[in-house]
């Protein structure tokens, strides 16, 4: 099979990378490997309907800046210059109008191409639209990497839970705004947590869309549609962020043995992000940059999961397990 990488920036690396690392895994489960054909940035791109090589692929990103000597006026062009099965989408989110990221999904999608993404923005703001099409055109649209990063929670409720009512989840999905709330906790005023977690490269030189909550926000949009058959946006979501929280709430959380976190909460009725008294000791009371989610279940009780939720290879890890999803089913196993 052949992917196309649409965004060459931190996860679009580490997903090429994994994808170069695996290939004896593919052609031992499928008797063929995953050739990555297309490669594109916000400049360039390049294209090899034999493969590319990758690691020429990074050294280029490396020393020059751009993934291929070919440019574009269109992300579109690019796309139809080369023949491919899955589009893997991981350009920058956009949680405004979706970005170039809904375009291109919506593109591959009507051209019959399966889709893995890690962009929150389009499926937070056009998932039934998005996710309509897909059906309509028989094809897979897949995005584990959009919720927590690493820490598997769509695939564990649409797998490994099947069949099972999911009562509610609410978790950390934010680890941005967890590293400034677990500083806070040891007495940094909120301005010192912020510009501490800006150097260590957790939160942009813009923080808006981690400490007003929107983040958090997108996630659990897609949560409340892709686990609960909800149709909602980002629009429908209670949102307050962490930019009130100052050194005396936090005294008085401690004061009670509780801790304050970002908290995303989802149901068949619910759909808020805001910061909650946490119990100490509670597994939403997890320090540092983690996410966490507790999934209330019909049957199984409470479970928890966590894992990381930001990064490249964290990411890749969560695209890897839907393109082997995609594979196993147009392939077979």
């Amino acid at each position: 099979m052949k992917a196309f990488i649409c965004g060459f920036g931190t996860i679009g690396q580490s997903v090429a990378k994994v994808i170069a690392e695996k290939q004896e895994f593919f052609k031992d489960r499928y008797g063929e490997t995953l050739l990555v054909v297309g490669a594109l940035d916000s400049r360039s791109f390049a294209t090899d309907p034999n493969g590319l090589d990758v690691d020429v692929l990074l050294e280029r990103k490396k020393q020059k800046g751009t993934v291929g000597e070919q440019v574009y006026r269109e992300i579109k062009d690019a796309l139809d210059s080369v023949d491919f099965d899955i589009l893997i989408e991981v350009t920058a989110t956009d949680i405004n109008n979706g970005g170039v990221g809904l375009e291109n999904i919506k593109y591959a999608l009507k051209h019959d191409k399966d889709v893995v993404t890690a962009n929150k923005g389009p499926l937070a703001l056009r998932y039934k639209e998005l996710m309509t099409l897909a059906d309509e055109h028989n094809r897979y649209l897949l995005f584990e990497g959009t919720v927590g990063g690493a820490m598997p929670i769509i695939n564990l409720n649409k797998y490994d839970l099947a069949g099972q009512k999911i009562k509610s989840i609410r978790g950390i999905f934010n680890g941005t705004c967890n590293y400034i709330l677990t500083k806070m906790d040891s007495g940094q005023p909120f301005e010192q947590a912020l510009k501490e977690a800006q150097q260590q490269g957790y939160a942009e030189a813009d923080p808006t869309n981690d400490v007003e909550g929107y983040d958090s926000a997108c996630k659990v949009v897609i949560l409340a549609n892709s686990i609960f058959g909800r149709n909602v946006t980002f629009k429908d979501v209670d949102i307050t962020g962490i930019t009130t929280i100052n050194s005396d709430a936090i005294a008085l959380a401690k004061s009670n043995d509780m801790v304050i976190r970002l908290i995303g909460e989802v149901s068949a009725t619910k759909l808020e992000v805001a910061p909650r008294l946490i119990p100490r000791g509670h597994p939403l009371s997890l320090p540092g940059t983690l996410n966490t989610a507790e999934i209330v279940t019909e049957y199984a009780g409470p479970i928890t999961v966590s894992g990381i939720g930001a990064g490249g290879i964290e990411t890749a890890s969560a695209i890897l397990s839907d393109l082997i999803d995609i594979m196993d089913e147009r392939i077979g196993d």
